[in-house]
């Protein structure tokens, strides 16, 4: 989880993960210099299962999932952010995924509004036929119609090897995993909505953006699977299909 003045909706999200963590799981946090209370709650609850480290300065939502991903210790990591809620069952769900041996596993959601109400589904789900459409999945990215959202997915530890360190000029971390497992042939979409995600005016990956920036974003995202295939080509990562 990467965190940033959260502690609104944090006690909320974190008390859906922990129950569902086992007693050698972890929570692993990366806090992005809040300067709120949310470190002090996380650190108040005295849970062992969960690890704390902050950025000395802002690094940004992308750098902070990078080094948080980077930190987990576990063989199997799933992001989550800070405002949302874990549905019951989200993790023995995506733990059974990612045990049969593909790299990333994406799933759906519900949505709700800043007080917990439900409001309509923001963007289309991922369909399950789809995983194995590698290239066209990515064909999606680029046109804005595949909706891989960070804090619905689970990775296995070994895809770290080809997407870490994530780029500086990368916008979306989300789409930088996603494209990466498509472009290695690992990838599973999982129908089952796992997290209610709750959509709020400081939600960074659901601002609105004008035409130029989404335009830049798509050079982005081919300068992206550029890198991913050179990476693809030198580190030969060792992923399930």
């Amino acid at each position: 989880m990467a965190t940033y003045n959260g502690e609104r909706y944090l006690p909320e999200q974190v008390a859906t993960i922990l129950a569902q963590l086992g007693p050698t799981d972890e929570l692993v946090v990366v806090d992005d210099a809040s300067s709120d209370g949310t470190v002090a709650y996380l650190e108040g609850l005295g849970d062992p299962r969960i690890r704390v480290h902050r950025n000395i300065a802002n690094l940004g939502h992308v750098q902070s999932f990078a080094k948080v991903i980077g930190l987990a210790r576990g063989s199997y990591i799933l992001m989550a952010d800070q405002d949302d809620l874990w549905i019951e069952g989200r993790l023995a769900a995506m733990r059974d995924a990612l045990a049969r041996g593909t790299a990333l596993v994406s799933t759906n959601s519900e949505f709700m509004d800043g007080e917990g109400h439900p409001i309509p589904a923001l963007h289309a789900d991922l369909d399950d036929a789809d995983s194995g459409r590698h290239a066209a999945n990515i064909a999606r990215i680029f046109t804005g119609r595949a909706f891989y959202d960070g804090c619905a997915m689970g990775l296995r530890a070994e895809l770290r090897s080809l997407i870490l360190p994530i780029p500086s000029y990368v916008e979306s971390h989300d789409l930088w995993i996603a494209m990466a497992a498509n472009a290695a042939g690992s990838n599973m979409h999982l129908a089952r909505r796992t997290l209610r995600r709750r959509v709020h005016g400081k939600n960074a990956s659901v601002v609105s953006r004008p035409l130029g920036q989404k335009l830049w974003s798509r050079a982005i995202f081919l300068l992206s699977l550029l890198h991913i295939g050179q990476r693809l080509l030198t580190r030969r990562p060792h992923l399930g299909r």
